[in-house]
């Protein structure tokens, strides 16, 4: 066969299946740069699993590398995001419960001192540990500034300066004046923090410049994590097995949508929601503009958190001592 006549079989070979896709579809894709480079929609071999220290529980990623933290044995490890390799394990605090990045240094509530851990990102050195105020640290944020951390125990959220850790200001959240709140999760939208209070199925909006709070909006059942997808906030709702939409701006609501069984975390990943599901041992994945389920997928045992590293989201497995990758 000359190469002429091979250049047109060819040719209309790649026609022929482009326009099949074009007319099943497929002419445009929700994926983002980075999943769209490592063909990331692909479904074959979707999850990998990498192990962790003693019950993981949460993730933050740094721009290379996911930090989980390991609530069973007090420590966090640091995992190269490309390939899962551990490059160190780090002590933190007793019971440690959630994590997040300030751009250069790693922060870690825990629960059973209260107290968070602040460790330099580029080597997990310890730079400092602090009281928070209140008591049993969960949630924890940064604002682009500062630090925010949910205390349960004590139904407030505390603000420390990312800098030096210093303490400016404990504010009282929560929508029942005589019960317990529990807050649990700490979002930011840019302006605001936003805090799950498990007790009373609310969360709470502050104001981050100096804590007022702006309004409590009553979710479902039991929330737990909290996300911000640029425009509106999503929390997990463990105890109704649903999550919640909540437009910024006002607080109002704007569906809520079912989820797998005991849903405790949410991530966003730039066009998806996606939600860990405890009682199911699956990640259920939303469309955000709609709340509509895109696909529920088997993880580990007792997932709780989750997180995007800009191609894969990252869950962790507190049963299986695991992370999975999607």
């Amino acid at each position: 066969m000359s190469k002429t006549i091979r250049f047109i079989v060819s040719f209309c070979l790649v026609f022929i299946s482009t326009s099949a896709l074009a007319q099943s579809g497929v002419v445009d894709s929700a994926q983002n740069a980075n999943q769209l480079a490592i063909l990331h929609w692909y479904t074959a071999n979707q999850t990998t699993s990498f192990t962790t220290g003693k019950t993981p529980i949460a993730f933050a990623f740094d721009g290379a590398s996911m930090w989980v933290v390991n609530f069973g044995d007090n420590t966090v490890s640091k995992m190269r995001a490309n390939d899962g390799a551990v490059l160190g394990t780090f002590a933190v605090g007793k019971s440690p419960w959630a994590v997040t990045y300030d751009g250069a240094n790693v922060w870690v509530t825990n629960r059973g001192d209260s107290t968070v851990s602040k460790l330099r990102g580029s080597d997990g050195a310890v730079l400092g540990t602090f009281q928070v105020g209140g008591t049993s640290p969960t949630g924890i944020a940064f604002d682009g500034t500062n630090i925010w951390v949910a205390n349960s125990n004590s139904n407030d959220v505390t603000k420390l300066r990312a800098s030096d850790g210093a303490i400016l200001g404990t504010f009282t959240v929560g929508g029942t004046p005589l019960g317990p709140a529990v807050p649990l999760g700490v979002a930011i939208d840019g302006a605001n923090v936003w805090v799950t209070n498990f007790v009373d199925s609310s969360v709470t909006k502050l104001r981050a410049s100096d804590g007022s709070v702006l309004g409590t909006f009553t979710v479902g059942n039991g929330p737990q994590g909290v996300a911000f997808d640029g425009a509106n906030i999503w929390v997990a709702n463990w105890n109704d097995s649903t999550v919640t939409k909540l437009r910024a701006s006002d607080g109002a609501l704007l569906g809520t949508f079912a989820a797998g069984s005991g849903p405790v975390d949410v991530a966003f990943d730039g066009a998806n929601i996606w939600v860990t599901n405890t009682g199911a041992n699956s990640v259920t994945k939303l469309n955000a503009s709609d709340g509509s389920v895109l696909g529920t997928f088997s993880v580990g045992g007792q997932p709780r958190g989750v997180a995007f590293d800009g191609s894969k989201i990252w869950v962790a497995n507190t049963d299986t001592n695991s992370a999975s990758t999607l």
